[in-house]
């Protein structure tokens, strides 16, 4: 039967006039006879130049010499209703998760980075949209291999051209069983010039209904264009069947470049030892375990006793040997309409473990509460705390030593006191030194925290925790500073607790006594009164004793309120300390963990944790 290609219909029918005619009476064949018409035909005297190559058609399918088998052209199908492509919901979670991450993402990684799942994100899209009921398959190989040789085996008929020179494929070329499949090879950038269809065979439903088939050029070709064709197109199909031969199933370039990057597509690939026609004996199956091994090795999973994974087989395109397992092999896989969602999930397994780095850390992050308290300790000693509690304290004892003291001691330690500063306040740090000090302690505190708070994280998330630390820290010290001013010791005295007034009065009491015995004793001496020296004396005694005795009473008494006062005074100016370092420096730190965490449960999510 003639084999029909994809040029225009008006080119098969025969114009009138004498053209045609002589071009049969000469043996040509006529201007209406198609590429694909003179390939089919048995022992055709006319050779097929495409203009990359010239050879002879003389070649047959499976083996059977002057057999051909019917094709048509895809563009004469009748549109077909096509049924989009559902994901399952752990899928569809995976990749919502995905898409979420990405978005948390672009503000703190690069899109170099984000690029690999902003990729698969959009093919899940673009696939998502097409037929679900078709699976396309590439067949991709060696310059040699047979993958040609094998697709047209697959087809049963010869679609794809075979030859001697090399490279001998040098557009993919694609073939449908079924209708449909338009937009899907539209995604590939296959032209309709080289899109097929076997016709019915007659015989039924074929087994390989929703197959799509695409024979790429080969993967190691000389042509720049044949390989970038084979990398753009790997990355669109739903499975992959790899052609080896016994002289390259071993090449560096196969396993490094493209098997091993691949090996979490496993359940969608096939390998396929061809030429096993050319091993004698009991080679073949020797090849075959040693090329298990090298997949082996590569990481992919081997689908021998019914598991998921890849599947092996060994056939020769030449003879047919094998191809019907094969074929049999591929109607089970396109049948069970799997592959486009386990090639999506596979893509999705890839860009997180790329994603790994950025997201995944092995140990416990973010800070410890033992860590902010260092911080908010770090702060409080820059802006003196301690010291401003304890000035707090003495002036709080100094001013009940003077509430309570003797008038005599008030006297003098007022004289002492007039060229100091007024009683409760906290002196300025004037000096250059002090200020030095106090800002060296406040970037070494942010620093330790930012430290602290980054240890573990990956680097993007890392630098972005030190960066917000070093934004917060801009202008901490001099915050701080001005705290210290408005939060510390409150201008004036202190308060004074209610015992105060009495013990006032009594040291008020034991000074008239003072003064009573002594006016006594003047008016003894001068006559004024009879002379009576016990009672005076013992007035003057006990009030000269009974003043330091009561002083220091009050002293004793003003030791827990006065420790009491110099505590709350630090514990405010802490406080202070510790909040202005908060909204300035934890709380972007806190942020920035936070949004990683978020990140992080989401990357649990696409990893499937």
């Amino acid at each position: 039967m003639t084999a029909v290609t994809d040029q225009d219909p008006t080119e098969h029918a025969d114009q009138p006039g004498d053209g045609a005619n002589r071009a049969r009476a000469a043996g040509r064949p006529s201007p209406g006879t198609s590429q694909g018409e003179r390939a089919a035909r048995p022992g055709s005297p006319e050779s097929w130049d495409d203009g990359l190559i010239a050879r002879r058609v003389t070649e047959t399918t499976d083996g059977t010499a002057g057999t051909t088998f019917p094709v048509r052209d895809s563009r004469s199908a009748a549109p077909a209703t096509v049924t989009p492509l559902v994901y399952d919901g752990p899928l569809r979670a995976r990749l919502e998760a995905l898409r979420e991450l990405v978005g948390l993402s672009r503000t703190r990684l690069d899109s170099r980075t984000l690029s690999e799942a902003g990729r698969v994100l959009d093919e899940a899209t673009a696939r998502r949209r097409l037929s679900g009921q078709h699976t396309v398959v590439a067949i991709a190989g060696a310059t040699g291999s047979g993958k040609s040789q094998l697709f047209n085996a697959l087809a049963g008929v010869a679609i794809s051209e075979t030859g001697v020179r090399r490279p001998t494929t040098a557009a993919p070329i694609a073939c449908s069983w079924s209708d449909g499949a338009a937009s899907l090879i539209e995604r590939l950038g296959i032209p309709p010039r080289l899109r097929r269809r076997p016709l019915p065979s007659g015989d039924g439903e074929s087994p390989l209904r929703g197959l799509v088939l695409v024979d790429l050029p080969d993967h190691d070709s000389a042509a720049v264009q044949h390989r970038e064709h084979v990398d753009r197109i790997l990355a669109l199909v739903d499975a992959v069947i790899w052609v080896v031969d016994p002289e390259k199933y071993a090449d560096a370039l196969l396993h490094e470049r493209y098997l091993r990057p691949m090996a979490a597509h496993a359940e969608v690939m096939f390998v396929v030892l061809n030429q096993i026609d050319r091993l004698p004996g009991e080679a073949a199956e020797q090849v075959l375990d040693d090329l298990r091994r090298l997949l082996d090795e590569d990481g992919i999973a081997l689908g021998e006793y019914g598991e998921p994974g890849t599947t092996v087989l060994a056939l020769s395109a030449l003879t047919g040997d094998g191809v019907g397992e094969l074929r049999e092999a591929l109607g089970q896989f396109v049948s069970e309409r799997g592959a486009p969602a386990r090639r999506i999930s596979a893509d999705v397994d890839i860009a997180a473990a790329r994603l790994w780095p950025v997201y995944a850390t092995r140990r416990r992050t973010g800070l410890s509460e033992q860590a902010r308290e260092e911080f908010a300790d770090r702060l409080a000693d820059a802006v003196g705390a301690t010291a401003a509690g304890e000035a707090a304290e003495r002036a709080w004892l100094r001013n009940a030593n003077r509430a309570c003291g003797t008038p005599w001691l008030r006297l003098w330690r007022w004289y002492q006191d007039r060229g100091e500063p007024a009683t409760g306040r906290i002196p300025a740090r004037a000096q250059a030194d002090e200020e030095a000090t106090a800002r060296q302690r406040v970037e070494q505190a942010v620093r330790t925290v930012a430290d602290r708070a980054s240890a573990g994280l990956p680097a993007p998330w890392a630098q972005a925790v030190r960066e917000a630390a070093a934004r917060g820290a801009q202008g901490l010290p001099e915050a701080l500073d001005e705290l210290s001013v408005r939060a510390g010791v409150p201008a004036g005295r202190p308060p004074r607790p209610g015992w105060w007034p009495v013990a006032v009065l009594s040291q008020a009491s034991m000074t008239i006594l003072q003064f009573l015995g002594g006016l006594w004793l003047l008016g003894q001496i001068i006559g004024f009164m009879a002379p009576n020296l016990g009672v005076p004396v013992l007035l003057m005694v006990i009030g000269i004793v009974g003043g330091p005795l009561i002083e220091w009473s009050c002293r004793m008494a003003a030791r827990g309120p006065g420790r009491r006062y110099g505590l709350e005074a630090e514990r405010r100016l802490r406080e202070a300390a510790a909040g202005c370092g908060r909204a300035r420096v934890l709380d972007p730190v806190a942020a920035e963990l936070l949004r990683y965490r978020e990140v992080r449960e989401q990357y649990g999510r696409v990893v499937g944790a």
